[in-house]
């Protein structure tokens, strides 16, 4: 119980708000690295993924890829890249490495949206005229919405964790208290270091949570509604 104490106790001290890398500066920071290369991983997988999910081709390519890209250990993509780009571009390196990492997720999200709706939708738009892009933009995007920021949430925090390791090659963020109180031996810096990691992820998990909910279209729900309502009247018991 000490050791919790003694972590919230260097969380909220006045001296983490000073020094080399004051705590708010590297909340800031790693917040950036996050966001940056989960939005060009966005760029990149969002439009593949619509492709795919719209045309169906390539499928098999992409599940091939994801899964490959997800098998990658975090750490030694980032050392590697680290590596071979250079130290003078070690942020560069890390961006690359954070990119690689969210692809799959959001790729993933963004085909499998389109392809989970049901075929009579997509055939009634065509059967009242709509070309090929008015399907993509006015249905099958809309309703694989939900699916898609779904891969953009794992993403977020998959990249939020990976970010905390990026300090290992110099990089600021969350991590570098992590390992500055590793080299120190400094269990409460350690400990308050993760827990901030911890509500960062789990902040970022809820905002998502529920953003995910609000872009659910609005005719989806409604349509959703009766139906749960008479699955209650069904189960419910009736009173004598």
């Amino acid at each position: 119980m000490n050791v919790f104490l003694e972590a919230f106790a260097w969380i909220f001290s006045p001296d983490r708000s000073t020094g080399y890398l004051p705590l708010w500066e590297a909340i800031v920071q790693h917040l950036g690295f996050t966001f940056g290369s989960v939005a060009i991983a966005a760029a990149i997988a969002v439009p593949a993924g619509w492709a795919i999910g719209h045309t169906g081709k390539g499928r098999e390519i992409a599940v091939f890829l994801s899964g490959a890209a997800r098998s990658l250990p975090s750490l030694g993509l980032v050392v590697l890249l680290y590596l071979v780009i250079g130290v003078n571009f070690k942020e560069q390196a890390a961006f690359v490495a954070f990119v690689l990492l969210a692809i799959p997720s959001i790729l993933a999200g963004a085909y499998a949206g389109i392809e989970a709706i049901n075929r009579s939708t997509i055939e009634a738009g065509r059967a009242v005229g709509m070309t090929p892009l008015q399907v993509l933009w006015k249905i099958e995007i809309p309703l694989g919405l939900p699916l898609l920021i779904g891969g953009i949430r794992s993403a977020v925090l998959q990249v939020v964790a990976t970010v905390t390791i990026a300090a290992y090659v110099g990089l600021g963020g969350l991590g570098f208290s992590l390992i500055q109180g590793i080299q120190t031996r400094d269990a409460s810096q350690i400990l308050g270091a993760s827990i901030v990691v911890v509500v960062l992820a789990l902040a970022l998990d809820g905002l998502f949570a529920v953003f995910q909910r609000v872009v659910v279209p609005r005719g989806v729900a409604v349509q959703n509604f009766p139906s749960a309502r008479r699955r209650t009247r069904r189960t419910s018991v009736p009173t004598a």
